[in-house]
């Protein structure tokens, strides 16, 4: 039986006279049989193309997770009175009548109002109603007149007083009960019932029973409040306590006086029945709500919304809603819209800097998967060529390419966003979508297209295409001009304006930009050195060298695609390791710059000297290697007599101004503070001549005092200062002005503050050997001060994401290598088996196709070192790490100008891994062609 013929240009079958009949179901479908022909392949594009969808939808997702996080994390780290909506009314007016005024003063009144604020709060604004407070508190405080109570320089403490809700929700009682408003109070009542926290009444020397005469401005007795329980907070730092501390912890008020007088503040909760009476004080009674954020499924794209409708209860529409409910005079004050505008400002600042890593992640990803298109192409091309000639049209070849593609392709795209899903949940699905969509459709179209531009034309055979012999054409010229000026126009934006201002897109693109300009000039360079070396390579004895050299010039001319890879990968890589060296750097400097040492024992404010045996206890410490004392008196001065007119003199306002006058023995912190690089100087500057003391100051003070002897008073004596040396820090007083003298020198010489330095410093032992010398001891440790900046979820998020950049640019410049190393085995391969068939042995095959590896190798490694450094150097100025270096706690962190540093360890190993990959997949190709035979190498019309 015989087939009749079909047209290969149609697909139908020819009937006898001519005509035609639709063909059935095909014997063997395209797909099925490509699939099964190379199902390695297969399986490899496809765990390719689901890693990279993977990638691209989990970048935004957990960018979106650590915003969203931070968001939650500042709001709820925050001190509660900074981020508590707080509504407060004041008293009624006297025009209406006392009975209605003690009425909406009542706890009834104030609930209602309270449950109705709660339900008109705008989304996203969202109250933690466990945490919120309503009552009334004295917005004057009440002063103290029993003698008992105590007063620090004889003035009588003030009391806020505080009838406030679900206090019996919020304290456990330790003594007494908790207060009661006995019968009916009214603004008449004298004398009520209030409770006291344990810290307040250790300090004010209450306990149950004590009753407290209040007065006010006039000085007449207000108000006589009993002490009836004392109580402690079950969560003191929550919003019900620490909205206004006093209430919770007496504090000491410094009065504007000189000397400076100090006087105690003290809070006393009223039983809720018992606020009327306020009425019948001078201390303007107000009524207040207090309403605690609830941070609960907040995200980061709430935070637009969230401060404009913040800003609308302050001062806008939401404002006028609320007086609708609490009465025509009520405001709202908070300081979420600080807190926010804070979290804002920190965000878009560690985003800008992100994208730089994602446009880098994202670029080398979509060159890889079009590497894998070109790769399939050029091993097909045979096989495409052949039915292009036959009558295969573009759109036919094409389609069937996409539909082999998209059935590998689709799958593992999505397999990847699900994993995506998986990995990180309370994120946007959109993003996410957008990203496993893009690397899908890249993967599908990159074979077609490739193989569509290679096919315009049916080809008889294939002309030599190589590196040597390739003329660039007017349009790739044009092209490759274009991206020069692009790549331009983004390094000088980004250096002008930085990526921390107002940047763009193109901007972020920058390091991307100046990998693709280098990749063509690379390229087009390459040619020279082969020519140069193949001249004196010919004239050698051996084939080996001359061979390679003529190889590595024989690779395709698309092989600026893979260097293009890798030189993406390798900067990428190198950007990421940068910025990940320069926050380290600088959150060392500013945990030095917090502490001033490795640790820091002082007393509190270091306003008294240390106990006797304080330093050899610390020096006896585990890891202790040196301890250097120093005394520290913050609140020197230029004495009385030297204030006068002139240069230097420190006439007026400037001769009163506080100096931090720092006491040390000159060899031990001569080498502390050049152990530590923080202003060294040699010890003998700070020797005594003839009673005037030698100096080291910071530029502030030195400009202030002039060269001249000057006379200083402190609490360690008066002395006579002569500067001599100007350094910008010093250990001791790391973040502020400073004048250093002899110790000696001083009447005073005991030290107030201990500086240790050691490697492995064990802190508990520290603390314990502190505790032992002195109860009030403080101690801090540099290794402390260091983890507290890593602690916003803002930054470890991006220092994940500039991780993951590092570790997945060296992993596509691996799969770089490796595609295009094996879209020319094949050739290889049967290249090594003819050579042998001449007496070629297997030790020359390794070096030949090892030499023939190590150009491109080199010259990827080298492009790559050279543009990462080079984009570091270029893009440095433009880039300022501080927020994501030193955002968790700015205070401790007084680093500035904080950039981009070369770090070599990012630069130098991926490129040498470049070079041992190329080196190590030659020797196992020339390992496997030895293994298979020369026979089998060269068995003809067998393509594979």
């Amino acid at each position: 039986m015989t087939r009749r013929p079909v047209d290969v240009r149609t697909g139908r079958t020819e009937r006898p006279g001519g005509t035609e009949r639709r063909p059935g179901r095909p014997v063997a479908p395209w797909v099925r049989t490509r699939l099964r022909t190379a199902p390695g392949a297969a399986v490899a594009f496809g765990v390719l193309v689901l890693i990279t969808a993977f990638l691209m939808a989990v970048l935004p997702r957990a960018v979106d997770a650590y915003e969203s996080e931070g968001l939650r994390r500042d709001i709820g780290g925050a001190p509660p009175g900074a981020t508590v909506l707080g509504l407060s009314a004041p008293q009624p007016g006297l025009e209406i009548p006392r009975s209605a005024r003690e009425e909406a003063m009542r706890p009834a009144a104030l609930s209602a109002v309270h449950r109705k604020v709660l339900a008109s709060l705008p989304a996203p604004v969202r109250a933690d109603a466990a945490e919120s407070a309503y009552g009334v508190r004295t917005s004057e405080a009440l002063t103290g007149t029993d003698t008992w109570l105590p007063r620090p320089d004889g003035i009588g403490p003030r009391f806020t007083l505080a009838a406030q809700s679900e206090l019996a929700a919020h304290a456990a009682v330790r003594g007494g009960r908790l207060p009661a408003a006995g019968g009916r109070v009214t603004a008449e009542t004298k004398e009520v019932e209030a409770a006291a926290t344990t810290a307040t009444a250790r300090v004010m020397r209450l306990r149950v029973g004590s009753v407290i005469r209040l007065s006010g401005p006039t000085g007449s007795t207000a108000l006589s409040v009993r002490i009836t329980g004392i109580v402690e907070p079950r969560r003191p730092q929550g919003s019900y306590w620490s909205a206004e501390p006093v209430l919770r912890t007496p504090g000491l008020a410094v009065l504007p006086s000189a000397p400076p007088q100090y006087r105690w503040e003290a809070g006393l909760l009223l039983a809720p029945g018992a606020a009327p009476a306020l009425l019948g004080t001078q201390a303007m009674p107000e009524r207040y709500w207090r309403l605690a954020p609830d941070t609960t499924g907040l995200a980061a794209q709430d935070t637009p919304a969230l401060l404009r409708e913040v800003t609308s209860l302050e001062s806008g529409p939401g404002l006028l809603r609320m007086r609708e409910i609490a009465g025509g005079t009520a405001v709202l004050s908070t300081g979420l819209e600080t807190v926010l505008g804070s979290h804002l400002a920190a965000r878009a600042a560690i985003t800008r800097i992100v994208t730089v890593a994602a446009f880098g992640i994202g670029a080398v990803a979509a060159v890889v998967l079009a590497m894998a298109g070109a790769l399939v192409a050029a091993r097909r091309a045979g096989e495409l060529a052949l039915l292009r000639s036959r009558g295969g049209s573009l759109r036919g070849i094409g389609g069937r390419l996409l539909a082999e593609t998209a059935v590998i392709a689709l799958p593992a795209a999505g397999a990847g966003l699900l994993l995506a899903l998986l990995a990180v949940d309370e994120a946007r699905l959109l993003p996410a979508v957008w990203g496993a969509s893009g690397v899908a459709l890249l993967a599908c179209a990159a074979l077609p297209v490739r193989a569509v531009l290679l096919h315009r034309r049916p080809r008889a055979h294939d002309d030599r295409d190589d590196l040597v012999r390739a003329r660039p054409g007017r349009r790739r010229t044009v092209a490759e001009l274009t991206l020069l000026a692009l790549a331009v126009a983004s390094v000088v934006a980004l250096r002008r304006r930085g990526a921390s201002g107002s940047g763009d897109l193109l901007v972020s693109a920058a390091p991307v930009l100046v990998s693709l300009i280098a990749a063509l000039v690379l390229v087009r360079l390459y040619p020279l050195p082969l020519r140069w070396a193949a001249r004196p390579a010919a004239r050698l004895r051996g084939a080996i060298g001359f061979l390679s050299l003529a190889r590595a010039g024989r690779s395709s001319a698309t092989g600026a695609l893979p260097l293009l890879a890798l030189l993406i990968a390798l900067t990428t890589a190198a950007f990421g390791g940068s910025v990940l060296a320069g926050v380290a750097d600088a959150r060392d400097r500013a945990a030095l710059l917090a502490v001033g040492a490795d640790a820091r024992v002082s007393t509190e404010g270091e306003a008294t000297a240390l106990p006797a045996n304080a330093e050899r206890a610390v020096r006896n410490t585990a890891g202790v290697e040196e301890v250097t004392a120093v005394r520290i008196e913050w609140t020197a001065e230029l004495a009385p007599d030297t204030n006068r007119t002139g240069a230097g003199a420190g006439a007026g306002a400037d001769a009163r101004k506080p100096l931090t006058l720092i006491g040390v023995e000159p060899g031990s912190y001569s080498r502390l503070a050049r152990q530590l690089d923080l202003g060294a100087f040699p010890a003998g500057v700070l020797k005594d001549t003839g009673g005037v003391l030698n100096a080291v100051a910071s530029p502030g003070v030195a400009a202030r005092l002039g060269t001249a002897p000057r006379r200083i008073a402190s609490p360690a004596g008066e002395i006579t200062v002569r500067i001599t040396a100007v350094r910008p820090r010093t250990p001791a007083a790391p973040r502020s002005e400073f004048l250093l003298v002899d110790r000696a020198g001083l009447e005073h010489t005991g030290p107030t503050t201990l500086l240790a330095t050691g490697e492995a410093l064990d802190a508990r032992a520290l603390r314990a050997a502190a505790l032992g010398a002195g109860p009030e001891l403080d101690v801090r440790l540099r290794s402390e001060e260091r983890a507290a900046l890593t602690g916003s979820p803002l930054q470890s998020g991006a220092e994940r994401i500039y991780a993951a950049a590092v570790a997945a640019g060296a992993a596509y410049a691996v799969i770089a290598l490796v595609l295009s190393l094996l879209q020319s085995a094949p050739e290889r391969s049967t290249l090594l088996a003819r050579l042998r068939t001449m007496g070629l042995t297997r030790r020359q095959g390794r070096q030949l196709l090892g030499l023939e590896a190590l150009p491109q190798a080199l010259l990827a490694a080298g492009g790559g070192i050279l543009v990462g450094w080079a984009t570091i150097r270029l893009l440095a100025p433009g880039i300022d790490l501080a927020r994501l270096a030193v955002a968790a706690a700015p205070a401790l962190a007084p680093v500035q100008d904080v950039s981009l540093r070369t770090d070599m360890w990012s630069l130098a190993l991926p490129a040498a891994g470049v070079v041992a990959l190329a080196g190590a997949v030659a020797a196992g190709q020339a390992w496997w062609a030895g293994r298979r035979g020369s026979i089998t190498e060269l068995r003809a019309g067998d393509t594979r």
